[in-house]
């Protein structure tokens, strides 16, 4: 008689090796930049919305708009990278959501591929949109105007800030993109997010010429910060007092701490919100 093992089967995870992974994630990358080259319209109307913010507020308000200390198109432009650049990443919200909507995450279940690499190809993609995105709204700043006041270091920086934000909110919008049942419900969810990001900060006026609640909520605002940043490491900064908060006083400390935090927390979430609907 053949004994029988009743002890408790621990289940066995096995984990791909880091170069499969990196792979895995490369093939997704390109399947969607190859997505985008296909469908060239979602790169123009990626970049026409802030082309037209930067001539609506340039050459239309720009007379009437006065900011102490600095010019108001050094001013503005700062906010029009960071609003571009976070409005960017709602592309893998939106991406998610209609990749369910058709099934796709289906036919990468049948894959050998890990469940990450599907996220981290989408996130990528949507960088390398950003930087396209970036490189678009410096060469219209520089036409009406905007010029670098920097070392080229911080310049450099600046930028590298700028798409590092993009890159860790693009997880925050995969998960919400995954989290709702239709792809028109992330586009009205993220303008809900978005425009009170964008507008109720120092993207467009100074924050102290709000009342006090929004002054406040435009101080602490995480788009506030990114923006205060960028115009500091491009030095468009002016002479215009700095409010005196913590995160308007240290804002590139801010930005950094904030996208640590939303890499930290959101991508596990993401990949086990992914993990649980491509298991069916």
């Amino acid at each position: 008689m053949t004994a029988v093992d009743t002890r408790q089967q621990l289940p066995v995870v096995v984990t791909a090796p880091l170069a499969v992974w990196f792979e895995d994630g490369w093939t997704v990358t390109k399947r969607n930049l190859t997505k985008i080259k296909r469908s060239p319209d979602m790169l123009v109307f990626a970049v026409l919305q802030p082309i037209m913010f930067v001539l609506l507020f340039s050459q239309v308000y720009g007379g009437a708009i006065q900011v102490r200390g600095t010019d108001y198109t050094q001013f503005l432009m700062a906010g029009i990278f960071a609003q571009t650049v976070v409005f960017g990443a709602t592309f893998s919200g939106s991406a998610m959501a209609q990749d369910l909507k058709e099934g796709l995450i289906d036919r990468f279940r049948t894959l050998p591929m890990s469940a990450s690499a599907v996220l981290v190809g989408r996130t990528n993609s949507d960088l390398v949109l950003n930087g396209i995105s970036m490189v678009i709204m410096m060469a219209t700043g520089l036409a009406v105007g905007w010029r670098v006041q920097s070392a080229p270091h911080e310049f450099l920086a600046g930028i590298a800030l700028l798409l590092l934000f993009s890159y860790a909110f693009s997880w925050v919008m995969a998960l919400l993109g995954m989290s709702v049942r239709t792809p028109e419900v992330i586009n009205n969810a993220s303008f809900m997010i978005l425009f009170p990001l964008t507008f109720i900060s120092n993207a467009f006026v100074p924050s102290d010429t709000m009342p006090l609640v929004l002054r406040v909520f435009a101080e602490w605002n995480p788009v506030s910060s990114l923006v205060q940043a960028a115009r500091e490491l491009f030095g468009n900064v002016g002479t215009a007092p700095v409010p005196d908060v913590w995160t308007m006083q240290h804002p590139v400390l801010t930005v950094l701490v904030g996208i640590v935090v939303m890499l930290v927390v959101f991508v596990p979430l993401a990949v086990r919100k992914y993990t649980r609907i491509s298991a069916g």
